[in-house]
């Protein structure tokens, strides 16, 4: 069962107790907490057999978006995806920033920024996949993670990043054993990126905030980067 799901399970366990503790005191029937509690694990049981756990996203996410340190983590992780991957020559396509906003996109999961993975893909394909690209993108897949640290000394995002670099690594045919030292390498590559880009990427996650367009974002970080040529 997805962990959305069981949130919601959690959400609609709280509520019917809650609903039993102060009926008396409101006045409410003993048949009103009931039937809520059986509307909402109904719900739970459609989002898990059919919407493959978004209705459950959606909640949890909506109550997660109610704190500010929340959303700034959100956009923080995704605006170090998008400066890692724009200093990287890979190119962004989209982002977002919630369930929601990734809902109305068509896109499943809980959010991110979308990158064109073509060029790796057909590496794939004819079966060479250079080091150089393995590393951009495993730069580029742990550069969330990287933002939350340097801002917060932890993360508490990146799992379905962490799940993209196993994959990867899993179609290479690597040793496991190297994915956790790869993995630390691409953690702090991505810092010094992101420490050296600075000033663009305040300005990115602000951009970000006010739900910019992607080649607006893109402009930002490519004003950086020339005034840090001509430098």
């Amino acid at each position: 069962m997805r962990d959305s799901t069981l949130n919601l399970i959690a959400i609609s366990i709280f509520s019917f107790t809650m609903l039993s503790l102060l009926g008396p005191m409101l006045s409410l029937s003993p048949a009103v907490p009931a039937v809520a509690a059986a509307g909402l694990l109904g719900l739970a049981t459609l989002d898990q057999l059919g919407l493959e756990g978004r209705m459950g996203n959606l909640v949890v996410d909506w109550f997660a978006w109610t704190s500010p340190e929340y959303r700034q983590r959100v956009l923080r992780h995704e605006a170090g995806h998008f400066l890692v991957a724009s200093l990287l020559d890979i190119p962004v396509v989209g982002y977002t920033l919630n369930t929601w906003e990734a809902w109305k996109q068509g896109l499943p999961g809980q959010g991110g920024v979308v990158f064109d993975t073509a060029a790796l893909e057909q590496t794939f394909a004819e079966g060479q996949i250079p080091v150089t690209m393995v590393d951009r993108y495993c730069r580029v897949w742990m550069a969330g993670i990287a933002a939350e640290q340097i801002a917060y000394g932890d993360a508490l995002g990146g799992v379905d990043d962490r799940q993209k670099f196993a994959q990867l690594w899993q179609q290479m045919d690597r040793p496991a054993a190297e994915a956790q030292l790869k993995q630390r390498w691409a953690v702090l590559q991505a810092k010094t990126l992101l420490q050296n880009n600075q000033t663009a990427f305040e300005q990115l996650v602000e951009a970000m905030d006010q739900r910019q367009p992607v080649a607006v974002c893109q402009q930002i970080v490519q004003q950086h980067r020339a005034g840090a040529a001509a430098a």
